[in-house]
């Protein structure tokens, strides 16, 4: 399509966008849907339709019908383009309206279905296709920059990229070894193979990776650190690139950060009624320190930032300092450690104290320094969020006393100590009802005659699942209160079994027992449950 001018969209009101287009598009005797799902395109005439041009001009097709492709636009006036796409394709159109949210997701869905190439290019590599002309145009490192639309180990690393999005992979591991490069997806905590590739084309994809993470690619002996920007339909992704020297080469992890979904409430992280009643209590207390503990991966921070939005409000002096700021709050004050020039958790918390702070979030207490500092603010009337990597809610007071921190100090600053880990959900769209082995039930504590009582789940695997039988992750909880009586226990042993074993006779449920209750109401499977206490 040549280029011209672009279209400028008639001017209606956000609040009456949808409404406003309904009624043109009624005026004009043109269907409107407030949902769509492409469906049955011919992929020739999605390759002559560059994704630039429709995310423009707000158009996507969605349908064949007979000879007629049914193309849906939030621009019906646009009388233009669309008699320049007839004349592209050599189709007759016909034309739906569609909000231009929906037009942008069809956007997204529709490109994503070529996702499925990855497979066929990685096989056509693997077995040899393609291959003199992909080391022809890697012979120099400035050939991968020439045409992203031609060099096939370009589009290899973007097929893989927007595939890992597309299945919520967390991370994308490429690891070199003797005779085989492999490919593989973290996805809701579990490490998936996705594809294996001739030993060979190791350097052009760590090349290619390095150029898009603006790394030095000569530098192949020591580690380093890069990040990746890019956009897919409209979502912005930011990746976090790794790269590490190996026995067999350097080795990459690419974190992939969806800014549209790492934000979650307290309402939806997983918490049950008594336990969300809990944290809404503890949170809007004037002072004290609220610790969250759990290994790297555990959801810590998402719930810090749900619980610092629930009382994020303008009466309140929020600041944060974290290792690194993952998501950005408004209304929140949030430093970036930075220890190349000196700012560590200590120095930055040291500073923030002078801020007049009504909340602080410290992403982690590493040191007694960083401690001590804590502390001392939640003893001087500010309300302190941080976390620490123990097993359980009482370990982390042991972990305290181990860091040289009086037992007084700690029964009088910490009010509250939150354990988590994340279990993998189980896929609706394959979920069915199995009968466990009998040894199992009686093994997590289930009664012969509370058996029969419940039914039990688990995920057969699918393709929307990705065939793992899983999608998506909740979180399961044990909270700590630290009231008189485990103020008093604190003060004689910081012994964490002794501790636990008393707040439990109070009433705390653990987390092996709220993971029992998410398998019992069939969110989770049993060996969940096992997987991530180790019980």
């Amino acid at each position: 399509m040549e280029k011209r001018e672009e279209y400028t969209e008639p001017v209606i009101p956000a609040g009456s966008r949808d409404r406003s287009l309904e009624e043109v598009s009624s005026r004009m005797g043109i269907p409107y849907r407030n949902e769509l799902a492409p469906d049955g395109v011919e992929a020739a005439l999605v390759a002559k339709i560059p994704i630039g041009v429709a995310k423009r001009y707000r158009f996507v097709p969605v349908q064949m019908d007979g000879d007629i492709l049914v193309v849906a636009t939030s621009n019906p006036l646009d009388v233009q383009t669309f008699d320049e796409l007839r004349l592209v394709l050599g189709r007759k159109i016909r034309l739906i309206a569609a909000p231009e949210r929906e037009i942008l997701k069809a956007i997204n869905m529709l490109y994503d279905q070529e996702t499925s190439s990855a497979e066929q290019m990685v096989q056509n590599l693997a077995n040899g296709e393609e291959e003199d002309r992909v080391l022809s145009e890697l012979e120099e490192v400035e050939d991968l920059l020439d045409d992203a639309s031609e060099a096939p180990v370009i589009k290899l690393v973007n097929l893989v990229l927007s595939q890992a999005i597309r299945a919520r992979a967390s991370d994308v591991h490429i690891e070199p070894y003797q005779r085989e490069l492999k490919i593989r997806y973290r996805i809701d905590g579990v490490l998936y193979n996705r594809h294996v590739l001739p030993r060979r084309f190791h350097s052009a994809i760590v090349s290619r990776v390095k150029i898009m993470a603006k790394l030095d690619i000569a530098e192949r002996r020591l580690p380093q650190d890069g990040r990746i920007m890019i956009k897919i339909g409209d979502r912005d992704i930011d990746i976090r690139v790794s790269v590490v020297p190996t026995t067999f080469g350097e080795r990459i992890v690419m974190r992939l950060l969806d800014k549209a979904s790492i934000f979650y409430s307290l309402e939806e992280i997983g918490l049950s009624a008594d336990k969300l009643k809990i944290i809404n209590r503890l949170i809007r207390g004037g002072n004290g320190i609220i610790l969250v503990t759990g290994p790297t991966g555990s959801g810590k921070t998402t719930t810090l930032y749900a619980a610092l939005d629930k009382i994020n409000s303008p009466d309140k002096n929020i600041i944060t300092i974290e290792d690194p700021v993952e998501y950005q709050l408004h209304g929140i004050g949030q430093i970036q450690v930075n220890p190349k020039i000196g700012l560590a958790f200590a120095d930055g918390l040291r500073s923030i104290v002078r801020q007049d702070p009504d909340v602080i979030l410290v992403g982690e207490i590493r040191d007694t320094e960083t401690a001590e500092i804590a502390i001392h603010a939640a003893l001087t009337g500010h309300l302190v969020f941080s976390t620490l990597h123990t097993n359980d809610a009482a370990g982390a007071i042991t972990r305290l006393v181990d860091m040289e921190i009086e037992p007084f100090l700690v029964a009088s600053s910490v009010v509250a100590i939150i354990a988590q880990r994340l279990v993998r959900v189980i896929c609706p769209g394959c979920r069915e009802a199995y009968e466990p082995e009998r040894a199992v039930l009686r093994e997590v504590g289930l009664a012969e005659e509370q058996q029969t009582q419940y039914t039990f789940y688990r995920g057969k695997g699918c393709s929307e699942c990705f065939e793992t039988g899983y999608k998506g992750r909740t979180g399961i909880y044990e909270i700590l209160v630290v009231d008189d009586t485990i103020k008093s226990l604190i003060l004689r042993s910081s012994h964490g079994p002794a501790i636990k074993a008393v707040a439990v006779k109070k009433g705390m449920t653990t987390l092996w027992q709220d993971g029992i209750r998410k398998v019992l109401d069939g969110t989770t499977a049993m060996d969940e449950i096992l997987r991530v206490t180790h019980q």
